[in-house]
């Protein structure tokens, strides 16, 4: 009787072992990059000098949103301040994503680069490789990259004659373009445009490319392979959870019928996961160095200053100093995200209610380097 037990409950064992699923997993990128330390007393330099100024200068003008400053890969400031939803005052947390509006850009760009080292696109791409009934031509993905199309701006040549009560799709603009044919604003190649209709079709391409959409190939290849889980893009389907933001006048921004178009704009995510998307640039993990050292330069020189546009990024060149950095905005969402590469130092600052002031937040700069106290970034 014992062995006949023994032998029923190995057998259920067996049997339940079996049938357990295996939890999904997802492997993490890894990189090669290793920071220096800081010492306590460093530390706590930067961050009273941070506080100081988030104090004087953000929240004092009613600042709204998430603000994170690193250095070395260490958070040495960060503040969350005011509400997510200012229907219901639910207050905001690490973990509140908020649109990016046009620092989404870097993830398109830098999606559209990852795809080009596994050869499966090739920068000097003509779009009609892509779209045959494409209007423009010779225009390559290099060329919207750098905002060197010359094509016109959805934003403006959809509110012209677009039904204002059907939210519009990225597919549905590109459709737009081929029945229309707005104007060029520009010879291709000729001169730097900035234009978010090159990265609404750069998005497309990735949807091309990987037979995936836009908003599930960031999640499969970037944000959770590098742990960024408050990560997302927001796009038609997630059209019943979305939580507005606001005017400085406390006016909520309703969702208007460009809004579910991305890829310029619609990425959604918290200071702490951008920590981790700009550790994963210095480290190479998701894209390799040199190919890092190519988005990282300047490609429109027609005219000499210290500001250029990368691939995907805008760029301050200053002799040996380089910020490579994007800001955004879009309704109510300003948005910065500024890398001081020289020092590796970070700044991160996110708000849902219009304020310029959190443009301010660059010259956080200062506290690391007095070079930086002059430069004038572009909005």
């Amino acid at each position: 009787m014992k062995y006949w037990l023994i032998v029923v409950s190995f057998i259920s064992l067996f049997g339940c072992k079996q049938k357990t699923p295996k939890p999904n997993s997802v492997t993490l990128l890894k990189g090669d990059f290793t920071y220096r330390t800081l010492s306590t007393q460093e530390k706590q330099a930067y961050t009273a000098k941070a506080q100081e100024f988030y104090d004087r200068v953000l929240k004092r003008n009613r600042f709204n949103g998430s603000i994170l400053v690193a250095k070395n890969g260490e958070i040495v400031f960060e503040a969350y301040e005011g509400y997510t939803n200012f229907a219901t005052k639910d207050t905001i947390t690490p973990t509140t994503a908020f649109h990016l509006a046009s620092i989404s850009k870097t993830f398109t760009g830098m999606a559209v680069l990852r795809l080009m080292e596994q050869n499966k696109l090739a920068l000097d791409d003509s779009l009609q490789q892509y779209f045959p009934q494409f209007p423009y031509h010779q225009i390559t993905i290099q060329q919207l990259l750098t905002h060197r199309s010359g094509l016109p701006n959805y934003v403006y040549f959809m509110d012209t004659a677009w039904n204002k009560n059907i939210k519009a799709t990225n597919n549905d603009m590109l459709q737009f373009m081929i029945t229309k044919q707005p104007a060029l604003e520009a010879l291709p190649n000729t001169r730097f445009h900035y234009c978010n209709t090159n990265y609404a079709l750069l998005a497309l391409i990735v949807e091309k490319v990987t037979k995936q959409s836009f908003p599930q190939y960031l999640k499969d290849s970037l944000f959770l392979p590098l742990g960024m889980n408050n990560s997302f893009v927001f796009s038609i389907k997630d059209t019943a959870n979305y939580v507005p933001s606001c005017l400085s006048s406390n006016t909520v921004c309703k969702l208007e019928s460009i809004d579910c178009i991305y890829g310029d704009k619609n990425v959604y995510s918290t200071p702490r996961d951008m920590l981790l998307w700009d550790k994963a640039m210095y480290s190479g993990a998701f894209v390799s160095k040199p190919t890092l050292q190519k988005a990282f330069t300047p490609y429109s020189n027609e005219k000499k200053s210290f500001h250029n546009y990368g691939l995907g990024w805008r760029l301050f060149i200053d002799n040996n100093e380089k910020i490579v950095y994007h800001n955004g905005w879009w309704h109510g969402n300003n948005t910065v995200f500024t890398r001081l590469i020289n020092d590796t130092a970070t700044i991160i600052a996110i708000g849902n209610r219009y304020n310029r002031a959190v443009y301010l937040s660059r010259q956080l700069g200062a506290i690391f380097n007095d070079k930086n106290k002059d430069q004038k970034l572009e909005e």
